[in-house]
């Protein structure tokens, strides 16, 4: 299964971390945060690694090159950051089958696996990892909502008054059919092509996606206090 890196972003709340690198190649315990990435997805089985580049995107093809640890590398490069379904976009050509995603500034030690088996079971259009976090950190987020049997009814991106405090957490696996609601998201009031909008659309037209609960812990390392956070979880092992 091919895995999706979204590693486009500037990170402008990383500063001054982001001053003179993009995001994904700031240091988490040693190493940048997209090798952290690549090593959870190598575990995962992934056989080729599509980069989503754009900010000092050189920075990124110098320091990777076209292979990691064997598994290959394509770049595609997302011209303007103008929100994740147009990111997505951007590597529809190199995408035939089930694949994973995972945005390239979040850290996970957490059930992965349980993702991919649920795609891999043929019995979801695309399975999500959540989680549930304090109400007044859900609104920083794709919020969702569920069914009895697990299934994802809604998907509201960074509500001001959030419905629930089940999150999107930054690793999902989808079916190709998520391109051709990309295709059919318009702009949102902030201006970008919001993922929440095509899975919407997705479960509209009758598509399944399954909300995986988190077992462990992630850290979406948007801030500066947010790598040392990660860092503290890496040396202590943590499991919760």
């Amino acid at each position: 299964m091919k895995a999706v890196v979204l590693a486009a972003g500037e990170g402008t709340r990383l500063r001054p971390l982001t001053e003179n690198k993009p995001k994904g190649m700031v240091e988490v315990d040693g190493k940048p945060i997209l090798t952290h990435c690549f090593d959870q997805l190598a575990e995962l089985g992934a056989d080729e690694f599509v980069v989503v580049v754009g900010y000092r995107k050189q920075d990124i093809i110098s320091y990777y090159g076209d292979e990691y640890e064997g598994i290959p590398i394509t770049y595609a490069h997302q011209r303007e950051q103008s929100g994740l379904a147009h990111a997505l976009l951007t590597v529809e050509e190199h995408i035939d089958d089930d694949f994973m995603l995972i945005l390239g500034d979040n850290i996970f030690d957490a059930n992965l696996a349980d993702v991919v088996k649920r795609q891999r079971e043929d019995r979801a259009d695309a399975a999500f990892l959540v989680e549930q976090v304090p109400y007044e950190e859900a609104g920083r987020y794709g919020v969702c909502d569920t069914n009895d049997y697990g299934e994802i009814t809604d998907v509201i991106e960074k509500p001001e008054d959030p419905p629930t405090n089940l999150v999107m957490t930054g690793f999902y696996t989808f079916s190709p059919a998520i391109f051709h609601a990309c295709h059919l998201v318009q702009p949102s009031n902030r201006g970008e092509y919001e993922i929440s909008e095509a899975v919407d659309l997705l479960i509209r037209s009758g598509r399944t996606i399954d909300a995986i609960r988190m077992d462990g812990w992630r850290v979406d390392v948007g801030y500066p206090e947010d790598r040392e956070k990660a860092e503290k979880k890496l040396r202590e092992g943590s499991s919760v």
